[in-house]
């Protein structure tokens, strides 16, 4: 006969992971209370070659419809919004990033949102938290992301109602000139 759980532990149980669902990414570990402007040194996390950003579209778009897991750090098994980001990175650089969002965002280099180009990470704060989701602009007012809600990585309008009110920064991936 299989073991039920008391009432009040179930419900516990089902709220906490409700939560974890609708997280994107693992909880920075400091919770920045203003935007974060960039490093104390200046220096910031960049890809190697200029191109490396068109690859992160073309790899992105690649990655459509593959399956939302939280915490997820590869296609197969599932990824979250960070997890993509990183994964992405990871395959066409070589080089690691933290799998948060909020860390992503303070390694990398802040940009006017008016001058995203392709390949350029857009942020949202769609928990109270800044920076608590993310996703790799593919232009046209377009990016690429890896919600919670429908469980499959999708390209979605930055005019969106709830991502144009959410919307709580951008970055590039490349140097500055």
């Amino acid at each position: 006969m299989p073991t039920r759980l008391p009432a009040p532990v179930g419900l516990a149980a089902i709220a906490i992971a409700a939560a974890l669902l609708a997280a994107c990414s693992g909880l920075p570990t400091a919770t920045p209370s203003a935007p974060v402007s960039g490093r104390e040194d200046g220096s910031y996390f960049s890809l190697d070659d200029p191109l490396h950003s068109q690859e992160m579209v073309i790899f992105a778009l690649g990655l459509l419809d593959t399956g939302y897991r939280f915490g997820g750090r590869n296609p197969e098994a599932g990824l979250d919004c960070s997890g993509m980001v990183s994964y992405i990175v990871e395959q066409i650089s070589g080089r690691r990033l933290p799998h948060n969002a909020a860390q992503i965002a303070q390694l990398t280099r802040p940009i006017p949102i008016p001058s995203l180009q392709a390949g350029d990470l857009v942020f949202f704060n769609t928990r109270n938290q800044r920076h608590s989701h993310m996703g790799i602009y593919l232009g046209d007012g377009r990016f690429v992301h890896a919600p919670s809600s429908r469980g499959r990585i999708r390209i979605e309008l930055l005019e969106n109602p709830y991502f144009k009110s959410r919307i709580d920064g951008a970055r590039s991936l490349l140097a500055a000139n």
